[in-house]
């Protein structure tokens, strides 16, 4: 059976959010996900024999986020999320003791408040459709075509129902 190590942090004063509940949701979720074998077998967990899998959220704001972007990606705009997928985007498959390290979410929670409010859905929700996609994006997973782009859109939403959010 994996285990999961998956940490936050958030360093956003406009919500205090409720870090167990979310990495809870997150566990949920990256379960669903590797109950899929389409997704398993296309994921760059594939094919590795490890027991831990570790993860890292950010909670911020999208100042940080733009600071970010212009740093790392040469992108000079604030993002609701930023994946930094460690393993997949490695052309060594770095597996320390059994436990492999996906990377680190950033997630801009005055984006999600803005978004959640402009779609009329609760920040909560907003939230877990964001982890649920930096989770797929630590899994290897982009949306660089419209069919990509469906087939993860469509992957989130049915992680969320399952879980009932």
């Amino acid at each position: 059976m994996t285990k999961f190590n998956i940490f936050s942090e958030n360093i956003f004063e406009g919500w205090d959010v409720d870090e167990k509940k979310f990495l809870d949701i997150a566990k949920k979720i990256l379960k669903f996900y590797l109950s899929i074998p389409e997704v398993y077998e296309n994921s760059c967990l594939f094919g590795f024999d490890f027991k831990t899998i570790s993860f890292d959220f950010l909670y911020c704001n999208s100042i940080k986020t733009h600071e970010i972007n212009r740093e790392y990606r040469n992108k000079d705009y604030p993002a609701d999320i930023i994946t930094f997928a460690i393993f997949a985007d490695s052309g060594e498959k770095f597996i320390f003791d059994g436990e492999i390290n996906l990377g680190e979410v950033i997630i801009a929670l005055d984006k999600v408040i803005e978004e959640a409010d402009k779609k009329g859905v609760t920040r909560e929700f907003e939230l877990s459709f964001l982890i649920s996609h930096g989770i797929l994006h630590l899994l290897g997973f982009d949306h660089q075509s419209e069919d990509a782009y469906n087939f993860v859109i469509d992957l989130q939403n049915k992680a969320l129902e399952s879980i009932k959010i």
